[in-house]
């Protein structure tokens, strides 16, 4: 690595330290950093009473139609404390936590999750080392439009991952041809798919709504799956 390309990844390293102190500046200061579920039940509580007493409406910030599908709907803890309770969770982004607690339609039905943010900090220290690279350094091609990443001429020397909410395995990334960074979430589906019944989903359809059914996370910065009828393995959903 030239001595310009050494300053450069010195300034991405100083830049990541700088926007992690900005984003989560009372991170350190909360001892409860897990997600309990007596703590999304009371919000999922508040939610429910809201949304009775304001014709169907719920209390979420506004999104962009591009929004991610598990990014969507993020609840606005301002317009239901305190009237529907008395402050957000102590782990929640609005109280110096480290979740972002998030509405999404599962079954139809509006249901409180959560995501953590330290995910979107690590996929932001990618974007920052590809933008330094100049190009996204593809490896290999698994799909049409997905890729997977040559880790070493973005100056890691180990692959680089983050622990998965569902099975606490570590999940890689990919890359598609638009240098968007993703989350593979293909291990926790193919565990999700020996456990759980498929055939409730055809071919094609997304199947990223499994990870769902017994966990407060949602498989946040994922593309859409689907699965292999000869395998009965997840595979990435082409366009």
């Amino acid at each position: 690595m030239d001595k310009k390309l050494s300053v450069l990844f010195l300034l991405v390293c100083f830049i990541i330290v700088l926007l992690s102190g900005c984003i989560y500046p009372e991170t350190e200061k909360v001892q409860d950093q897990t997600p309990y579920e007596v703590q999304v039940q009371t919000v999922q509580a508040a939610i429910n009473q809201f949304q009775k007493d304001n014709d169907g409406i719920l209390p979420i910030k506004n999104s962009v139609e591009t929004t991610p599908k598990y990014q969507k709907y993020v609840i606005d803890f301002k317009r239901i404390v305190p009237e529907y309770m008395a402050e957000p969770p102590s782990n929640a982004f609005e109280s110096g936590g480290i979740f972002q607690y998030v509405i999404v339609f599962y079954e139809d039905v509006p249901v409180v999750k959560v995501f953590d943010l330290r995910i979107a900090e690590k996929l932001s220290e990618l974007k920052l080392r590809v933008n330094v690279q100049g190009y996204p350094p593809f490896k290999e091609k698994i799909v049409n439009d997905v890729y997977t990443l040559d880790y070493k001429k973005l100056g890691y020397a180990e692959e680089p991952f983050v622990v998965s909410p569902f099975t606490n395995r570590n999940l890689s990334f990919v890359i598609n041809g638009n240098a968007e960074i993703f989350v593979d979430y293909r291990i926790d589906l193919y565990e999700a798919l020996k456990k759980q019944m498929r055939n409730k989903y055809q071919k094609g359809e997304d199947i990223r709504d499994l990870l769902l059914k017994d966990s407060l996370f949602v498989p946040v910065y994922s593309l859409p799956y689907t699965f292999d009828e000869n395998t009965n393995e997840p595979v990435f959903l082409e366009k």
